[in-house]
């Protein structure tokens, strides 16, 4: 595809990535306020199978957008914009509760340097086919009687135990992968802590923002502050969306 530079003065799209063991209904409570502020909006689904696939996949979705683009990516979905978000086009980066990954960088060997959080007692994995393989894949997912508590613990009980039961598990595969790219080296970006999060230890998320030089805020939430706090998270969103439009 040819380069497309955007246009600065341009509004952008905000592209809402979600993370593992979610989907975008993840952001339904942050969609409709930023509508509401007048911003265009697109939360597609990740494959969740490989980070590199991902990661190209969500480039994909960034690549036909004709304007620029400002990435928010929660939880997994930070690693994914970290590398999709050296497309030309992309203004701008915001992590919620995410992984901030350096070059050449796993998600494993980033959250092995700080204690375990409450998810590594709570995962589950299953095999799953893998086309043109006789090794099968491992779908990594979170105990549905334990996901309340340690992804969801402000969120709305019924809701959690909706999405204990709906989950998009994560491969395996894409805890080993190293990110290529890391793109915060240069495009402006900001993050979000969630201060009770008991699926990626806060000091995972302080770390990476920290490292990256981020403009940060801390939110005293649980791992999913999207619906917890979703007036929080559009500030931040807007905030992003306001410094890359001249």
């Amino acid at each position: 595809m040819p380069h497309r530079p955007h246009d600065p003065a341009a509004a952008p799209t905000v592209v809402l990535v979600h993370g593992a063991f979610a989907d975008a209904s993840s952001f339904s409570r942050v969609i409709p306020e930023l509508l509401a502020r007048g911003l265009e909006v697109l939360a597609p689904a990740v494959p969740n199978r490989s980070l590199l696939g991902d990661c190209a996949y969500i480039a994909s979705v960034v690549r036909r957008i004709a304007g620029p683009v400002v990435l928010v990516g929660h939880s997994y979905g930070g690693a994914v914009i970290t590398v999709a978000g050296a497309e030309d086009n992309v203004a701008g980066l915001v992590y919620l509760a995410g992984y901030a990954l350096e070059e050449g960088e796993s998600l494993g060997e980033l959250q092995g340097r700080f204690p375990d959080s409450d998810l590594a007692g709570a995962l589950v994995y299953a095999p799953f086919p893998v086309a043109g393989s006789a090794t099968p894949g491992t779908d990594v997912s979170v105990r549905a009687d334990a996901f309340p508590a340690v992804f969801a613990a402000d969120v709305d009980p019924g809701l959690a135990s909706v999405l204990a039961v709906s989950q998009r598990p994560l491969a395996a595969q894409a805890f080993a992968e190293a990110a290529p790219v890391a793109a915060w080296r240069t495009k402006p970006s900001w993050g979000l802590v969630s201060s009770a999060d008991h699926t990626i230890n806060p000091e995972v998320q302080r770390y990476g923002y920290r490292r990256a030089g981020m403009t940060t805020v801390e939110v005293d939430s649980s791992h999913l502050v999207m619906l917890a706090h979703p007036g929080r998270v559009a500030d931040l969103i807007h905030e992003a969306v306001r410094a890359v439009t001249r």
